[in-house]
């Protein structure tokens, strides 16, 4: 299955984790994971024990300054106390980009970018430990976008975000599956899929959805609260349950409240008509009561 045409489904049967550890040494796969350089490891935590602890404004305007030295930034970096970043380096933010109390960025190359005016919120991770070098492995994020609380990208396979998409708390997108095809082995030791997963501009993925690897949930699509995506959602389509289904599609909704003189808000279609008599009979007891 291709999610963009420069990703091709294919198996990376190279060691695990476990595995490349021992064969690098622990030490030096430990400080690679967590910067880009023995010199630029030793800045960033003195850097990091200073002032990832301080709260409030003063925090906000000391990181904004400092922090620029470490990763790249259009403008002053937002940054909340307590955020995590690890080869800061390989993250680039817009302008204005807001990271809330508790954000774990973890930028193996190609990193992670994210796009002006986006708000990544409290206890999100945006994760791509790439050990395996993969070729497609990183996270965009574009313009104008909204992070919730707890959400979990895993980008292996590549995660790309268009502009003005509405991830609600704990949605998790995991560009990246494990091979347990041969019995005789661990699943750990059978190697991993990473196809990337494709989120559109203007879609809306819901409290506690799960994309899974490989699928696109094209431009204004609405995943619902709790679903699991396993197949391609389309443009303009509503999508929920587990494995998650297409149940409507918008802009026939759409066409047919106005055919009917009603109007689509939210998942209730309301008709004009009732609306004004309703507010026309609140009005009358409010005026009967002052009475």
């Amino acid at each position: 299955m291709s999610v963009n045409g420069n990703h091709l489904a294919s198996q990376d049967r190279r060691p695990d984790a476990a595995a490349v550890a021992a064969e690098r040494g622990r030490l030096r796969y430990y400080l690679e994971g967590q910067s880009t350089s023995l010199g630029r490891y030793v800045l960033e935590q003195t850097l990091f024990s200073f002032l990832r602890g301080i709260p409030g404004l003063a925090g906000i305007g000391l990181r904004a300054l400092a922090y620029g030295l470490i990763l790249e930034s259009d403008g002053l970096p937002v940054v909340e106390e307590q955020v995590r970043l690890c080869q800061p380096a390989n993250v680039h933010l817009g302008r204005h980009v807001y990271l809330d109390h508790g954000v774990y960025l973890h930028a193996c190359p190609q990193g992670i970018f994210i796009g002006d005016d986006t708000f990544v919120m409290h206890g999100s991770v945006l994760h791509v430990y790439n050990f395996r070098d993969l070729p497609h492995a990183g996270i965009w994020v574009g313009r104008n976008c909204y992070v919730g609380e707890q959400c979990l990208i895993r980008g292996q396979g590549g995660v790309h975000i268009g502009d003005d998409v509405l991830l609600a708390p704990r949605v998790q997108i995991l560009a990246v599956n494990h091979v347990f095809e041969n019995p005789s082995r661990p699943i750990m030791q059978q190697g991993i899929t990473a196809q990337g997963v494709w989120v559109g501009d203007g879609a809306w993925i819901g409290a506690g959805a799960i994309l899974l690897d490989g699928v696109r949930v094209e431009s204004g699509a609405v995943v619902g609260a709790g679903a699991v995506v396993t197949q391609d959602v389309p443009p303009r389509t509503l999508a929920v349950g587990v494995p998650a289904r297409i149940v409507r599609h918008l802009d026939e909704d759409e066409s047919e409240g106005m055919r009917s003189g009603r109007r689509v808000q939210g998942d209730t279609i309301r008709d004009e008509t009732f609306e004004a008599t309703r507010g026309e009979g609140q009005m009358l007891r409010r005026a009967l009561a002052a009475e």
